[in-house]
C-alpha cells in the first residue's frame, strides 16, 4: 500500500513541487536489467532518480535504516522500501562484496539498480573517475547500462542541511550501452577500467561539467 502512495501520490507531488528538467526518459529500456550509472551531486541524487525514472530504480541503502525504531524510524524504513531500497553494510571490504551481490541479485531479478561510479558525492563540482565496481556488475549481469547526468541536486539539498529546497535540476538519461562484446572477459581488470572509463565519458558528455581523471576523496580522507 506504502509503494503504491510513493509512486502514485508522493512521486508526482515531489515533481509538481520541484519541477525538475528531465530529458531522455525514452533512452530507458522498460524491461529487463538495467544498471543507472550517473554522477553524484547530493544526497537527495538517490530519492531524484526513482521519482523521474520511467520504471523502479534500487538504490543500497545502509542496514540499521531499516532496523531504526521509534515510529519516526520505521516510518523511514517503510518508505525505503516503498522506494524499493535494498539495505547492505558498509564500511568495510566484505561489505563492498555484500553490496556488490545485492546488486546482482537485483539485476538477475531483470529489474533496475542505480550506483554511483565515482564513490562518493561531488564536493567540487567535477565528475571524478569512476571505480571498476560498475564495470564489474556489468559484466556479471549482462545488463545494459543507462549513463544519468545529475545537475543542481547540490543547490536543492546542501550539505549541513535536512529538508529539499526549491532549485533548478536537471536529469538527463543517456542511451543505454551494451557490452555483450567483452563476454566472458569478466576477470580482466583492464576490460572492467575499459567499460567504466566508457561509461564515466559518456556521463561527462551529458552532464558537460570538468571531468578529473583521479578518483574523489570520501570526506575525511587525508590529502
Amino acid at each position: 500500500m506504502l509503494q503504491l502512495l510513493v509512486r502514485r501520490v508522493l512521486s508526482p507531488f515531489a515533481r509538481l513541487v520541484y519541477r525538475p528538467e528531465v530529458h531522455g526518459t525514452e533512452n530507458v529500456p522498460l524491461t529487463g536489467p538495467v544498471i543507472f550509472a550517473s554522477n553524484h551531486r547530493a544526497a537527495v541524487d538517490t530519492f531524484v532518480i526513482p521519482i523521474v525514472a520511467p520504471r523502479p530504480v534500487s538504490f543500497l541503502a545502509k542496514a540499521e535504516y531499516f532496523t531504526a525504531r521509534g515510529p519516526k524510524g520505521r516510518l523511514f524504513a517503510a518508505f525505503l522500501r516503498a522506494l524499493d531500497y535494498v539495505p547492505v553494510e558498509r564500511g568495510n571490504a566484505a561489505a563492498g562484496m555484500a553490496a556488490l551481490e545485492a546488486a546482482r541479485k537485483v539485476l538477475e531479478d531483470g529489474d533496475a539498480f542505480g550506483i554511483y561510479p565515482e564513490g562518493t558525492r561531488s564536493l567540487d563540482g567535477r565528475v571524478h573517475r569512476g571505480h571498476t565496481g560498475v564495470g564489474a556488475l556489468a559484466l556479471a549481469t549482462r545488463a545494459k547500462v543507462v549513463p544519468v547526468a545529475l545537475t543542481g541536486t547540490e543547490k536543492m539539498l546542501p550539505i549541513g542541511k535536512k529538508l529539499p529546497r526549491p532549485a533548478k535540476v536537471c536529469v538527463r538519461f543517456g542511451a543505454p550501452l551494451d557490452f555483450a562484446r567483452y563476454e566472458g572477459m569478466e576477470n580482466s581488470p583492464a576490460i572492467r577500467r575499459a567499460i567504466t572509463d566508457e561509461i564515466m565519458y559518456k556521463i561527462l558528455e551529458l552532464s558537460e561539467l570538468e571531468y578529473v581523471d583521479r578518483y574523489h576523496k570520501r570526506p575525511g580522507e587525508a590529502a
